[in-house]
């Protein structure tokens, strides 16, 4: 099986939380590093998500930036009103249009993330109440890498798990319990490289 060398990961409504659960369950010499959209407001520029995070977590989560490299133990998060896209190594961040009304859109993280990675991410989708991320996620499992939805019965919001699910029906359903030890599974710790 192809050891997991990036996690990316998209959530909206009620997405703190989802997130927050899943990173905990990360430890600090987690092998791969992790990519994170999620859905705030554009003028959100007090770095509050990113402090909140980096406090519930054993991994450095960090707001990412144009060009920065991709770390084993490292969570880059999109900033405020930009797009997060992954080039084999790094990030890169865009202001082009909204997707869906959404910027950072989940759905271009993932299509960037499984032309660079292919076989070797995990897309991760968690509650929210529109379907971004489903498409993207859609092709990661194309690329024959792994597909991971919220259950979402426990969902804060679940019309973004059922659109994933709907456009990636081979995906994984897991409770955000179940969500990081898979990862772990997925990815071992302590071995790995963000390339």
């Amino acid at each position: 099986m192809t050891r997991l060398t990036l996690v990316a990961m998209g959530a909206s409504w009620g997405g703190l939380l989802a997130v927050e659960t899943v990173l905990g369950a990360l430890p600090a010499e987690f092998a791969a590093p992790v990519v994170i959209a999620q859905h705030r407001q554009s003028d959100s520029n007090d770095n509050m998500l990113v402090r909140l995070l980096d406090a519930r977590c054993a991994l450095t989560v960090c707001e990412a930036e144009d060009k920065q490299g991709l770390d084993p133990g490292c969570v880059l998060v999109a900033p405020p009103d930009y797009h997060l896209l992954v080039d084999a190594g790094a990030v890169a961040l865009s202001v082009d249009a909204p997707l869906n009304f959404s910027r950072p859109s989940i759905d271009i993280l993932f299509s960037s993330a499984a032309d660079a990675y292919g076989d070797r991410v995990a897309g991760v989708v968690l509650t929210g109440a529109n379907a971004d991320g489903a498409r993207g996620l859609a092709q990661i499992a194309e690329r024959g890498g792994t597909a991971i939805v919220q259950d979402p019965e426990e969902a804060e919001r679940r019309e973004m798990p059922d659109a994933a699910l709907r456009a990636a029906p081979e995906a994984r359903v897991l409770t955000l319990a179940q969500i990081g030890p898979a990862l772990v599974e997925l990815a071992g710790a302590g071995v790995g490289s963000g390339s």
